[in-house]
């Protein structure tokens, strides 16, 4: 009960600064004070301003947002989020330009689960709807999925890659980003053993740990330090009474926003300083740079305990995609039946969250694949997020991943017997 008691606590921490967020922009704001102005009630209304947004952001799912596309034709399409695929814990969409010709490249997009919605990867879609059919992986926030639909850990978080994957049929390149890089490639393996005809025609793995002790950070540090015993015991909390999934075992997306905030708190607390001052001089805007990164980083989602304590003790402890010892449902999974599906890796130079090393790691576990089927980069001066959203995935990363597409879209030939080498991380 006390897991439960917790959930909620935190629950009414945030619906209770929301609240004084509200308070104290409508009180400061009262009309009369316009008589005698004064500095102070202006900082007042913008701290509740500023404090009430934050506040209310973080239980609310962001919206796509992505309404209309130009096209090629000049002409602006509507443009519909479709669901392909339906599942009790994550869904997979199709973002339908309406009226233009079908995109020559099929896309899937495996969106983290690591406390963000898939929203998270909003511009990285908007940057491939111009040449790609695209497809995303949308997961469901788990304090909203009943505890009788069951559990939901790696492996099934593997097998739903893969039911995804043969919807779509093996025309489809995925491109997964950091979080599901590992959990992708055992699924495109589990493919190549169960259902070859299945798989992708090429697999883009950007930062993810498929080794996370090739270049250790804070993060795997964190993870080697602490027990799973600590982990449950501090972590795992029940979702309360408000929410479909009351009673289910979380990992609470409040608790993740703390840490996440807490990794660089001096440049959060500066940021919202700084807005606080902005809006109290009238200089910020709903769409400025500050709500635009916050409305998002905000919104979290809880996770359910059993993929949090899996993804740590398999992924990060026991390094079990790294050895190539990683069992799916019962079936022992290996990288080097990879034979077809053309692999890159991308990794950012700055990453301190998934450090160079640890993703292109997949190429030496993929024994079966031809070097001439593999690819890196890694990008110079970018960090985590720069290397799926920003300037350096807009101007440098996307083109490389669009070329290297093109550059396997063609079905793949009888594949030939390779030794087993490490990879060719020079490759094109």
């Amino acid at each position: 009960m006390r897991y439960m008691a917790s959930y909620d606590f935190m629950e009414s921490f945030r619906n209770a600064n929301q609240w004084f967020g509200a308070t104290a922009q409508s009180f400061a704001s009262y009309p009369a004070f316009a008589l005698a102005p004064n500095p102070a009630f202006q900082w007042l209304a913008a701290w509740g301003e500023v404090t009430e947004r934050s506040f209310e952001r973080m239980i609310a799912k962001p919206d796509w947002g992505i309404d209309t596309f130009t096209c090629d034709d000049g002409k602006d399409h509507l443009v519909k989020v479709e669901k392909i695929v339906e599942g009790a814990f994550g869904d997979l969409i199709h973002f339908n330009v309406t009226g233009r010709e079908k995109a020559p490249r099929k896309v899937l997009i495996v969106a983290p689960m690591s406390g963000h919605y898939a929203t998270l990867l909003r511009s990285t879609v908007k940057s491939l709807i111009r040449d790609c059919e695209v497809y995303i992986t949308d997961w469901h926030n788990a304090r909203d999925i009943p505890v009788s639909e069951g559990k939901f850990d790696i492996e099934d978080y593997t097998l739903y890659l893969v039911d995804f994957m043969k919807k779509l049929g093996p025309d489809t390149h995925v491109i997964a980003v950091c979080q599901p890089v590992p959990l992708t490639l055992a699924a495109t393996a589990y493919l190549a053993e169960k259902e070859p005809e299945a798989q992708p025609r090429s697999l883009t793995l950007i930062g993810g740990p498929v080794d996370p002790d090739a270049t250790p950070t804070d993060v795997t540090d964190f993870g080697r330090r602490v027990t799973m015993g600590q982990l449950e015991e501090s972590m795992i909390q029940r979702v309360g009474f408000k929410y479909k999934g009351v009673g289910r075992k979380v990992y609470p997306g409040l608790l993740q926003l703390t840490s996440f905030i807490s990794m660089n708190a001096e440049k959060h607390a500066k940021a919202f300083s700084d807005q606080i001052a902005r809006v109290a001089k009238d200089k910020a805007g709903d769409n400025d740079k500050h709500n635009k990164f916050y409305d998002e980083y905000l919104a979290v989602m809880d996770m359910t305990a059993e993929f949090y304590l899996s993804t740590v003790d398999r992924i990060f402890k026991e390094r079990e995609i790294a050895k190539n010892e990683f069992v799916v449902a019962g079936h022992k999974v290996d990288m080097g039946k990879i034979t077809t599906v053309a692999i890159k890796t991308v990794e950012g130079e700055k990453d301190d969250i998934s450090a160079p090393g640890q993703c292109i790691a997949a190429l030496a576990l993929c024994t079966g694949l031809p070097d001439s089927k593999k690819a890196s980069h890694v990008e110079p001066g970018a960090g985590h997020y720069g290397i799926f959203a920003g300037k350096s995935w807009r101007n440098n990363i996307r083109p490389l991943v669009l070329n290297f597409i093109d550059e396997n879209s063609a079905a793949p030939a009888k594949p030939k017997k390779a030794g087993k080498k490490a990879a060719n991380t020079n490759a094109a």
